[in-house]
């Protein structure tokens, strides 16, 4: 079969499908006992790829050998079990097919006729999401590229529902330990940043309702239009979460939206720990989660929920005439008027087919276990003097520093050291006026000896002084020899 019909014969494309989930399955095998990261400067990813417009192709087997070694086996592997920055994405191996297939049978999710089975999934995949965050029946939502874009989307529904064309005076409240998707958001969608009250979180990293409220009042009386307060269930710097219940009384005081960004803490409320730190979740007018988080689902899988569901549509409806054969019949529910994209990716299938596969009661158990590998980070981390504790597990996250003189300047040198090193890897925060590092404890695969192992490793990267850095030798092999240094 000639290659100038973009396909290849059935019989190559299988062994060419088969090669790479045999190195999907290797990788994954092999993940303990590799490095937690491949390093590359941009000079040698210049060296490794740039080159001109290829004008004949070439084996696709040569080509798939040049992806897995040149493309992605370069930079951070946030599956990693001793991975602990950022927010991990673990994954799951049949999220990883659910992908595949997706593209595979180019599956377009945004109207019904399109793809009946691919709507009645999101449509049963939002519901079970809906019941597990205790929003009430009439919350609709939709799978969306991740947290920034549900949050972009919750703001624009918010707005115009508690703005509408008055946008120009529209005020939105939000704590500095808010993420920095939301203020990216606020100018997406037009908001004036002089109406923007960026308020300062407590002490234990959470919006306080009692500012909120004096903030409200005085931007009302100076003439401005609150409309929305936009809440964090889980911040990414400590995983605090901010006193919800009292929130809520405040936007019914004031008639705000009250949008709860979870993305990374909500999908916690799976298990008894997480629920109870969660309390008043299913209070939100509308509610950001993220599946690639914390439910284990291969990027990009974020979710958006909202409470009065025809909200969505009354926002972002549009029906020109060369959508009209896509309106459907009553009840078939065409998910491009329900957010910004008209072409869409079957996001919900990863998630239908993980929970189908393994069942709730194991990402039930994964999620606690998460909770609980904080919890020993924090008790380790208490007993070992050299570090000093920062913030409690929280949702698990948990801040801590070396106990040296200089700790902000051994922090943020640590992540940089312990890539190199490739052992583990933390990132930074800063909180309560200080450098912290922090490890999030999400990933399944992660053991209690991991870390165990890995702040002790972390313990002996940390550079004694400024002058002493240079000394610090770095390996990229032999994951089990003697700590560098």
């Amino acid at each position: 079969m000639p290659r100038t019909t973009l396909t290849l014969p059935p019989d190559e494309l299988r062994r060419l499908g088969y090669r790479a989930v045999d190195a999907i399955a290797d990788r994954l095998a092999a993940l303990p006992d590799a490095p937690v990261g491949e390093p590359a400067t941009r000079a040698e990813m210049e060296a490794r790829l740039r080159e001109p417009l290829p004008e004949h192709g070439r084996d696709p087997h040569d080509v798939l050998e040049l992806a897995l070694r040149d493309v992605l086996a370069p930079g951070l592997r946030v599956d990693h079990p001793r991975f602990f920055g950022y927010v991990p994405g673990p994954g799951n191996p049949v999220g990883a097919v659910a992908a595949a297939l997706t593209a595979g049978f180019a599956t377009f999710a945004g109207a019904w006729y399109a793809a009946p089975g691919a709507a009645m999934v999101e449509l049963v995949v939002l519901d079970w999401l809906r019941s597990l965050c205790g929003l009430p029946a009439g919350t609709e939502g939709l799978f969306l590229g991740g947290g920034s874009l549900a949050n972009l989307t919750a703001l624009a529904v918010a707005l115009q529902e508690r703005a509408g064309i008055e946008r120009p005076r529209a005020t939105v409240y939000l704590s500095d330990e808010a993420h920095s998707s939301v203020r990216r958001a606020l100018d997406v969608v037009g908001v004036d940043p002089r109406h923007v009250r960026v308020l300062a979180a407590d002490a234990d990293g959470r919006l306080v309702a009692g500012e909120l409220a004096a903030a409200v009042e005085s931007d009302r009386a100076a003439g401005r239009l609150p409309a929305c307060v936009v809440a964090t269930a889980g911040t990414t710097g400590t995983g605090a979460v901010d006193p919800l219940v009292a929130l809520r009384s405040v936007c019914d005081e004031h008639g705000l939206w009250l949008h709860v960004d979870g993305a990374y803490g909500a999908a916690a409320v799976l298990c008894d720990a997480g629920r109870a730190a969660l309390a008043g979740v299913e209070l939100a007018d509308s509610l950001t989660l993220d599946p690639h988080k914390w439910l284990f689902q291969p990027a990009e899988a974020g979710c958006l929920l909202v409470r009065d569901g025809a909200a969505l549509e009354r926002t972002f409806s549009v029906a020109p005439a060369y959508l009209r054969d896509a309106l459907g019949q009553d009840g078939e529910v065409k998910f491009a008027d329900r957010g910004p994209q008209l072409t869409r990716q079957f996001r919900a299938l990863k998630l239908w087919m993980s929970l189908k596969v393994f069942g709730a009661q194991a990402f039930r158990t994964a999620i606690a276990d998460g909770l609980a590998l904080a919890e020993h980070a924090e008790a380790i981390v208490t007993e070992d003097p050299r570090w000093e504790l920062v913030t409690p597990a929280q949702l698990g996250i948990v801040t801590f520093r070396p106990a040296v003189p200089h700790a902000d300047a051994a922090c943020a040198r640590l992540p940089a050291l312990a890539l190199a090193d490739g052992f583990a890897y933390a990132t930074t925060t800063h909180t309560r006026g200080m450098t912290a590092l922090r490890l999030c404890t999400i990933n399944p695969r992660t053991t209690r000896e991991d870390v165990e192992r890995t702040l002790d490793r972390l313990a002996q990267l940390v550079p004694c002084s400024d002058d002493e850095l240079p000394r610090h030798r770095t390996r990229r092999a032999g994951l089990d020899h003697a700590p560098a240094r």
